[in-house]
């Protein structure tokens, strides 16, 4: 809070945050990356798992919750790093939403191969936001 009242502190520690919320970002796409080329090649699939299908559900109705408040407090405090923040939880909800879908289609269908093709899909959505937030550009407005 005594940050805030020191404009070029502030304005420092929001450039530093927004710069890691982007490393996070890259990160997160490396993941999936990794992970949507590793599962076909070693034939992983995700489990028919009941207790997963009810905490993508749960994550579905919290998580978007969670990043209105985020902006919310973001518009409040004029902050880009909060800004960056929400975001992030908007592709978590991506993901949920993915994971729901591949777990009903994998468990009603059999579809195996949903997962990593979803996977694959995000890596460039998520890469961009993490690229744009460490260049310093503001990626959530």
């Amino acid at each position: 809070m005594s940050v805030d009242a020191d404009e070029h502190r502030r304005e420092r520690n929001e450039r530093l945050s927004i710069r890691i919320v982007g490393a996070c970002f890259i990160v997160l796409a490396i993941y999936v990356a990794c992970e949507g080329v590793s599962d076909p090649i070693g034939r992983k699939t995700p489990a028919h798992c009941i207790p997963g299908i009810i905490l993508a559900c749960v994550s579905l109705i919290v998580i978007p919750v969670l990043s209105r408040a985020k902006r919310k407090v973001a518009r409040e405090l004029g902050s880009a790093a909060m800004r960056a923040d929400a975001k992030q939880n908007d592709f978590c909800v991506y993901l949920s939403s993915i994971l729901l879908a591949v777990l009903l289609l994998n468990t009603a269908v059999g579809w195996w191969w949903a997962d990593p093709t979803a996977a694959l899909v995000m890596v460039p959505l998520i890469a961009k936001e993490g690229i744009e937030a460490m260049k310093g550009e503001t990626c959530c407005d």
